[in-house]
């Protein structure tokens, strides 16, 4: 029994230190990621600079963007769930909005308007599929959570058919295969 114990407790250090260095290669993945998103996005202002009027505007959101859509994308992978997926998504498309409306800035009237409502309405899609895909997904991860714990209970009622360390051992490889310890 000690000697599971000792299995047991050296495995879940062993995983512990894998996570942890898994993390911690992925925030400095992050990290690098994130400072070349910020100098390409000072080297894209410094372009932008050089213009005037709306095509400033349209090249800064641009420029904004890019920076935003790398960064949240960064993020997200770095996080690595479904949430971060999501906000990453949300992100990228207000991200896209700024851009759109910049883009408007250069009409008038009531053309200004619909391309106003048509940047709204790509907005809203965009942020109501990411919303329907987290849901999707968490959908999906309930239904194989369920599958397993559906097969797990018929490995343990087949096991009831045996006695004794038949039995043990059953149960104890049901627990194993299901994960279940």
């Amino acid at each position: 029994m000690k000697q599971l114990l000792i299995i047991v407790l050296a495995c879940s250090v062993t995983l512990s230190g894998a996570v942890f260095a898994a993390s911690t290669e992925a925030m400095a993945t992050y990290k690098s990621i994130h400072e070349t998103a910020e100098k390409t996005y000072k080297d894209a202002r410094v372009k932008c600079d050089a213009m005037t009027g709306n095509a400033k505007d349209v090249c800064i959101a641009e420029a904004k963007s890019i920076r935003m859509h790398t960064d949240a994308n960064a993020k997200a992978e770095m996080k690595n769930t479904v949430e971060a997926r999501t906000s990453a998504a949300k992100d990228n498309a207000n991200a896209d909005y700024d851009v759109a409306k910049a883009v408007c800035g250069s009409q008038v009237g009531n053309d200004k308007d619909v391309c106003i409502k048509k940047a709204d309405a790509v907005k809203v899609e965009a942020i109501a599929n990411a919303s329907a895909n987290k849901k999707v997904s968490e959908a999906r991860s309930e239904a194989r959570s369920e599958k397993i714990d559906a097969n797990y209970k018929v490995a343990i009622e087949k096991c009831d058919a045996l006695v004794d360390t038949a039995k043990d051992m059953c149960i104890s490889a049901a627990k194993t295969k299901f994960n279940k310890m």
